[in-house]
Formats: C-alpha cells, structure tokens, sequence
C-alpha cells in the first residue's frame, strides 16, 4: 500500500510538472509506465492463487490494488496526448503484460489502450503496422509463459472489434486484426493445453495449425 501511495504521488508530480511540450520528459515516463505495471503484476498481489480465506482477508482490509493502479496507468496513458506515439510499440508489450492479468474488470478497463494505440499509429502513418508486430511478437512469449485464457480472447475481440467499428477508417483494417490476433490466441491456448496435457495425441495437429 505504501509503495501505492508513492506511485501515485509520482503520477501527480509527472503530470503536474513533466507533461508540457516544454517540460516533457520520455524517460521519467517510460519509467513511470515499466514501474505501474511491474507493481500490478507481482506475485503477491495476484489474489486469484491465494486460498479463499487468505484472499478475502487481503480485499477486505486493502480492496484490489490492482484495478486502482490499472485505472491509474490507463488515465496516464490518455494524459499522454499526442506524446503517445513516442511510447509506440514501446509500451505494447507491458500493456499487454498488464491486460493478461487475470482479473475481469482490470481488462475491460485497459484492453481500450490497444485500440487507442493502433488509432494514434495509424493518424500519424497511415498504418498501425509496428503496434501489430509487436503485439504478435510479444503475444507468443506471453501465452507460452502461461498467461492469457479463453475470457482474455472473447474480451480481446469484443472490445477491439466494438472500437474499431465506431471508426470507420479502421473498421476494416481493425477487423483483420483482431481476427488474425484471435485465431493467433486460440491456436496458442490449444497448443499450450496440448502440451500440458499427459495425452499427447493431438499434439502434433496443434503444432501444425499454429505454425
């Protein structure tokens, strides 16, 4: 809680004093965002993998420090303003990191991030192509390591695809994405299932569709 309260009083102090064209500073915000979500992600806050005892304990006395600081990073990331492409695909990988967390209303809340990256690439290039390489290169370690489910996937596309339809530039190139993202997840959740599972039978199918 107490390292909370001082990611937040950094949060004040970076928007306050570092956000201006003129005082804008890439690093202290790059180390803002890598610092978030390090804190978001660590082992002892993932309430899901205590017991139901030990986790109601933790919620009843602190709540989930993980919505407060997701919300916390997604009101940063939109503070950003135009100084968001120099985070480009930069941040996509601890965003992604950050969204896989297993904790529903933690994703609804922060997958829109995605959709705002791809908007802010694309106005500016015409394409959100280095965001979309990034996120499937960074999508394969994250899955293999373990993350991601079946709820992250039918979030992932429902979100993107209602976001890119109200756009009506992205519509079409946004639906080719999150289609090709999805099939990419499914096929990687089945080998993972495959690979964890003693019966190897249809291991080498997986295999195949993933490649």
């Amino acid at each position: 809680r107490e390292f909370l309260r001082a990611i937040d009083q950094f949060a004040r102090t970076l928007t306050e004093m570092f956000l201006s064209n003129s005082n804008f500073e890439l690093q202290l915000w790059n180390n803002y965002f890598h610092l978030a979500v390090a804190f978001l992600t660590q082992d002892s806050l993932q309430l899901e993998n205590f017991s139901p005892a030990k986790r109601n304990s933790i919620l009843a006395k602190y709540g989930d420090m993980r919505a407060r600081i997701g919300a916390s990073i997604r009101d940063m990331w939109y503070n950003l303003g135009q100084h968001k492409i120099e985070f480009i695909p930069g941040m996509v990988g601890p965003i992604l990191e950050m969204t896989l967390v297993p904790e529903l209303e933690l994703r609804r809340s922060t997958i829109p991030i995605f959709f705002d990256m791809m908007l802010c690439e694309h106005r500016l290039t015409g394409s959100f192509s280095r965001f979309e390489d990034e996120i499937l290169r960074r999508l394969d370690s994250e899955v293999e390591g373990g993350r991601g489910d079946e709820q992250y996937m039918q979030l992932f596309k429902s979100i993107l695809l209602s976001c890119c339809q109200r756009h009506p530039e992205l519509a079409k190139p946004g639906e080719d994405f999150v289609k090709l993202v999805s099939e990419l997840l499914e096929r990687l959740l089945d080998y993972r299932a495959v690979m964890n599972d003693e019966n190897k039978t249809y291991s080498m199918s997986c295999t195949v569709n993933l490649l």
